[in-house]
């Protein structure tokens, strides 16, 4: 029982150091992201990340932007540390503004098609090998992306009814976020 009740304080303190290096590498700050949409063979890739104890969030591949580096090149460099996969960037899709304080982010939304590497686990290179967030990638149908409770996955993909409509999006979205206003 002694084990039991470390293992589980363990886990408590590895999860509050996750939270925590969360807010200090990605929150207090606006971030812009670029993210890949690739649908292959009616799947979508999609990334389940780490967020807090119990807690996790599906999204397409992508990540923060370096500074002086254009869109294209971030993305790229993103899918390739996230995903193993080179890809070449198409048409853009959307602007997203993300805000569940402390994390505020305005994403670019690209789609992408792969055009070599090979699919694997990446890593976020911002984060110690300990502390990585990125827990799983998959290519989902559309079935399996409905059966992801909606707070677990990026908003964008609560409502669609095919993957065929990520790539029709247009426009701003933030889907009435409270924060925003």
């Amino acid at each position: 029982m002694p084990y039991l009740v470390n293992s589980l304080i363990r886990s408590y303190a590895f999860m509050r150091e996750l939270e925590t290096e969360i807010v200090e590498k990605f929150g207090n700050r606006l971030r812009t992201r670029v993210n890949g949409v690739l649908i292959k063979d009616n799947q979508i890739l999609l990334i389940k990340h780490r967020m807090a104890e119990g807690r996790y969030f599906w999204n397409v591949p992508g990540g923060g932007m370096k500074y002086g580096s254009n869109a294209i090149d971030n993305l790229k460099r993103e899918f390739l540390e996230e995903t193993g996969l080179e890809i070449v960037v198409g048409d853009f899709l959307c602007v997203y503004e993300y805000l569940d304080k402390p994390l505020h982010a305005v994403e670019l939304y690209y789609e992408v098609k792969e055009v070599g590497g090979t699919l694997k686990l990446g890593k976020d290179p911002e984060l110690e090998n300990d502390k990585q967030l990125i827990m799983e990638i998959a290519y989902l149908d559309i079935e399996k992306l409905r059966f992801i409770k909606k707070s677990d996955k990026h908003r964008l993909f609560w409502e669609i009814n095919d993957l065929n409509e990520v790539l029709k999006w247009k426009g701003y979205f933030n889907f009435e976020n409270n924060s925003i206003k």
